[in-house]
């Protein structure tokens, strides 16, 4: 499953997600979004965890979760629309 991360810190980088989500379960994959001229991240990201059930544990535990003085937003990332790429 597809995993939305958002508000995030823009201190947390992509080890410190796996680090927090690997607690649920096996993370297939972490990408934090970043500016890409500046590098900075944009404080939102996506994390896979390919069980359904550990990735809706993950996702009840760690919504609202406080991580370096922001509440974390945690859900299931909705896929992008058909027509996102033709605008």
């Amino acid at each position: 499953m597809n995993i939305y991360v958002g508000n995030l810190s823009y201190k947390v980088n992509e080890d410190d997600l796996k680090q927090l989500f690997e607690e649920y379960g096996e993370v297939s994959s972490v990408n934090l979004i970043s500016d890409k001229y500046t590098g900075q991240s944009k404080g939102f990201g996506f994390v896979v965890i390919e069980n359904a059930e550990e990735a809706a544990k993950a996702i009840e535990e760690l919504n609202g979760r406080e991580v370096d003085n922001r509440e974390m937003k945690v859900n299931e990332a909705r896929p992008k629309p058909d027509n996102f790429f033709k605008r």
